[in-house]
């Protein structure tokens, strides 16, 4: 089986880096330079458990059930590449600045212990006995053990060396114009006017999916822009050490002191400029949760675009089109949903029967909506 992979962040890079290693000859194409999108944009973090919402119960086991194979998948890809990709697990914890803070996030963890998920709350002393820089004017915190953190661009460089290593074909700056069909179903991918075969094409490309001429409807994906910013802490007395959900920032330590801070959540399409208002809303959040904070350098702006649906839940599985598999939409959640994305999406295509970690997230599910509404 030849398969042609659209998109290089980390979701085509570990989807080829699996079917690599089962066998399959995989040419991957990416437009720019390897996970240089979302993938490089993110944080980092593996949330399934604080961020569980009511509403979203078939991605929420999806999370758990990916956020569990995290460890074992970082370390196979760390032993594949021989790089780190930086896995932490001192966990998460929550912050409430005020009593309404408090409230919600009270109730946020009713409705996930109701999901067996293990959380404990903390009174403003133990939540300063685990980070001793936290604003004094906590009213309390929740605390999530089993949430880990992965250096986003690290995994990146990992992922790639593994998938070269397996003997996957890595092609960048090559961006697919087209997909080709033959006798009724998928024959390959058009680059620069040329024409590459496969017997399986799959659409991975975020953000950037609605890009890649089809010949059936695309995946209703879109960009979600954030900004974000970095400052340095001194590593040998870093200012954070846990990742920590403030109400209108969330703050992502690093070993060698560098501090992540993010997110806003702007539709704005392909906008990819910085603003004076997202980074005002990114510092005066981290402010109010780690005062400190404002002694810091800061050393890097950007910018990122989730690749968003229209439920915010990912595309994945088979398309109408024989041959063509989608596999894009992750939102805020591409870096966590990487191993089970891999792992069932490369199932799907070897078995050819849809794994039923993924069948909840085909295509179709819109075409449902549709004729609801």
């Amino acid at each position: 089986m030849r398969v042609a992979i659209i998109g290089g962040g980390v979701i085509g890079l570990a989807l080829g880096w699996r079917l690599a290693q089962r066998g399959v000859s995989v040419a991957l194409f990416e437009r720019d330079t390897v996970g240089r999108g979302a993938s490089h944009a993110a944080a980092g973090m593996l949330a399934a458990a604080c961020e569980a919402e009511p509403g979203e119960a078939a991605l929420g086991v999806l999370n758990r059930t990916s956020l569990a194979l995290w460890p074992d998948f970082a370390a196979e890809v760390e032993a594949a590449s021989e790089r780190s990709v930086g896995l932490r697990r001192e966990g998460t914890m929550l912050v409430a600045l005020n009593r309404d803070d408090a409230a919600r996030l009270r109730h946020d963890m009713a409705f996930q212990h109701s999901q067996g998920i293990d959380l404990a709350w903390l009174t403003p002393g133990e939540a300063r006995e685990r980070e001793p820089y936290l604003a004094p004017q906590l009213a309390g915190a929740v605390f999530s053990p089993d949430d880990i953190q992965v250096d986003n661009r690290a995994l990146v460089a990992a992922l790639a060396e593994a998938f070269r290593r397996a003997g996957g074909a890595l092609h960048e700056q090559a961006t697919v114009a087209r997909v080709e069909t033959a006798q009724g179903r998928a024959s390959g991918v058009v680059v620069d006017e040329t024409f590459h075969p496969a017997d399986v094409v799959v659409l991975a490309a975020g953000a950037w999916s609605g890009g890649v001429e089809l010949p059936i409807a695309r995946p209703p994906i879109r960009p979600v822009k954030g900004q974000m910013l970095a400052v340095q802490m001194n590593p040998a007395d870093p200012l954070v050490r846990h990742v920590i959900w403030a109400p209108k920032a969330y703050l992502v330590p690093r070993a060698d002191g560098r501090l992540v801070v993010g997110a806003t959540v702007e539709e704005r399409g392909f906008d990819d400029r910085m603003t004076a208002g997202g980074l005002y809303s990114l510092l005066d959040g981290a402010w109010r949760a780690v005062p400190g904070i404002e002694d810091l350098p800061v050393i890097e702006t950007w910018v990122g675009f989730r690749p968003g649906s229209r439920d915010d839940a990912p595309v994945l599985g088979p398309s109408a089109l024989p041959g063509l598999m989608f596999c894009t939409g992750h939102h805020r959640n591409g870096i966590l949903l990487t191993p089970v994305t891999a792992a069932a999406m490369a199932a799907t295509m070897i078995d050819g029967v849809v794994d039923p970690r993924v069948a909840p997230f085909g295509a179709a599910r819109f075409d449902r909506l549709r004729s609801a509404a």
